[in-house]
């Protein structure tokens, strides 16, 4: 048994086409294109860069001509964001990035209209001004016009796959991001959206994943001077489509799902929106065959990313792993952040906002950089720590380790980290999460396996896992306690 399939992951930052192939007995992967996803500002809006992302898949589908037949393809994107389609299928304008600035103030006007108790009983999701609801909240109230001329919005890898086929669905792990979603109902929540102004008409079916979304147009095929392939709905948020490879036997474990965004979880037969979810902030998603997860949203490496960017506009290129060594050499437990407070979600000048933001909580303010890293790496793994204490409130369980899977994994000091501020063993593997995901999700689908289980076990005999052992337990006890003092004042 020889099967091949092309697994598409754009994440926040970049993307990547990976060979997916299967023989039976393992899931091997193979890198055939990369490429950065860097969003375009004009005027005062931010755009993601479509045209050239569309470009980029077309490229990897290409590319896959190399390598043999592929017998299908697959998409997954970060959630939230979308594009509106005209009557004709045509493209109003370039979708809008979730960091742009215009949901400002708009969580506040939707529970002017629908009380926050009400919108998470429903959607299960954690209130976050970048979803979906609220920016569609924001086009009604600032750019009528648009709707109006808009017939059907299409979630990110929807998008890409209705260019490539020419058929409209949205994959229902992208749907569940949206605050739109009805939970129990499984379905779009059409009368909570007309509380927010939003048009249900704009609204395709839900399918779940796995589903088969059509083959290749024949002008793509022809463009591309490639065969026919089916496109299959894998989990269309990459998140999910991580969660599918996560390689735990068990059937209760937590996750952490690490890239430009942490998300730290569990797998639960049906979603949780009772009061203490609602009080603790976490989210509902569906998973790959209508599992839920049960997650905490939580910024990740984008705040290393973006200091990064940061020095390289002063002129300092610092590698990756210049970083980690420098976090490494710095002094422990000085200072900490809450890597959610909203100073750190736009783009600019992290490094200034952290001193900034020591300074306003009486903290001893980072002297260089290498206090900085520090500051950001120790805040991240007690935000870890805090987040596994909502999830096991609410579930009654206790996660004896933590599979922590993406491309965070290849940092070493934050899996060490994230082990000792929660005291579990963490284990690491794979980095390439999401691309296991869809390989598994198209192999499924294809009848090549069985189910979510069997799939699982074959990603974790394809790739080696590395564990970290906690450490330091008095020390990061302590630094907790501190930590837990420092946010709750800072959000007084």
């Amino acid at each position: 048994m020889n099967k091949q399939v092309l697994a598409i992951d754009l994440g926040a930052s970049s993307g990547r086409a990976m060979i997916g192939r299967f023989d039976g007995e393992h899931i091997r992967l193979e890198e055939i294109h990369r490429f950065s996803n860097d969003p375009v500002t004009l005027g005062d809006t931010m755009y993601w860069d479509f045209l050239r992302l569309f470009r980029e898949i077309e490229q990897s589908i290409a590319l896959s001509k190399a390598h043999g037949r592929i017998d299908s393809l697959g998409i997954d994107t970060w959630g939230v964001d979308f594009g509106l389609l005209d009557k004709k299928g045509r493209l109003l304008e370039n979708p809008v990035h979730y960091r742009d600035g215009r949901t400002q103030g708009m969580l506040r006007e939707a529970f002017s209209l629908v009380p926050k108790e009400s919108l998470y009983a429903v959607t299960g999701n954690q209130f976050m001004e970048i979803n979906t609801a609220f920016q569609l909240m924001s086009v009604q109230k600032n750019r009528p016009e648009l709707l109006e001329h808009a017939d059907k919005l299409l979630m990110m890898p929807d998008l890409f796959a209705y260019f490539l086929t020419g058929e409209k669905a949205t994959e229902q792990s992208i749907a569940s991001t949206t605050q739109l979603y009805d939970q129990a109902g499984k379905c779009w929540a059409y009368a909570l959206a007309e509380k927010l102004g939003i048009c249900g008409s704009l609204f395709t079916n839900i399918v779940p994943a796995g589903s088969r979304i059509g083959p290749l147009t024949h002008s793509v095929m022809s463009e591309l001077d490639v065969p026919a392939a089916d496109v299959i709905a894998v989990c269309g948020h990459d998140t999910q489509s991580a969660m599918a490879a996560v390689p735990a036997a068990e059937k209760d474990f937590a996750f952490l799902s690490c890239g430009t965004w942490s998300l730290l979880g569990t797998e639960l037969d049906e979603p949780l929106t009772d009061g203490d979810a609602f009080a603790r902030d976490l989210t509902n998603e569906v998973g790959y065959g209508g599992k839920t997860s049960f997650l905490k949203n939580i910024i990740g490496l984008w705040l290393i990313q973006e200091t990064r960017r940061q020095w390289k506009r002063e002129g300092r290129d610092v590698s990756f792993g210049e970083i980690g060594q420098m976090a490494r050499g710095a002094e422990p437990f000085r200072c900490f952040i809450d890597p959610d407070a909203p100073a750190f979600v736009p783009a600019g000048d992290i490094p200034a906002r952290i001193r900034r933001y020591c300074s306003e909580t009486s903290q001893p303010v980072p002297e260089n950089d290498s206090q900085v890293l520090r500051c950001i790496y120790e805040s991240l793994a007690l935000k870890y720590r805090s987040a596994l204490e909502d999830l096991e409130a609410c579930t009654g369980k206790r996660y004896g380790c933590i599979y922590m899977i993406g491309g965070g994994i290849r940092d070493g000091l934050l899996c060490q980290l994230t082990a000792d501020a929660c005291g579990r063993t963490v284990k690491a593997a794979p980095v390439e999460a999401t691309a296991f995901g869809s390989v598994a999700v198209q192999l499924i689908a294809g009848g090549e396996l069985a189910d979510l289980k069997e799939a699982r076990e074959l990603i974790a005999a394809s790739e080696p896992v590395t564990d970290y052992t906690p450490a330091c337990s008095e020390q990061w006890e302590k630094a907790y306690e501190d930590y837990k003092k420092i946010i709750g004042g800072k959000k007084c």
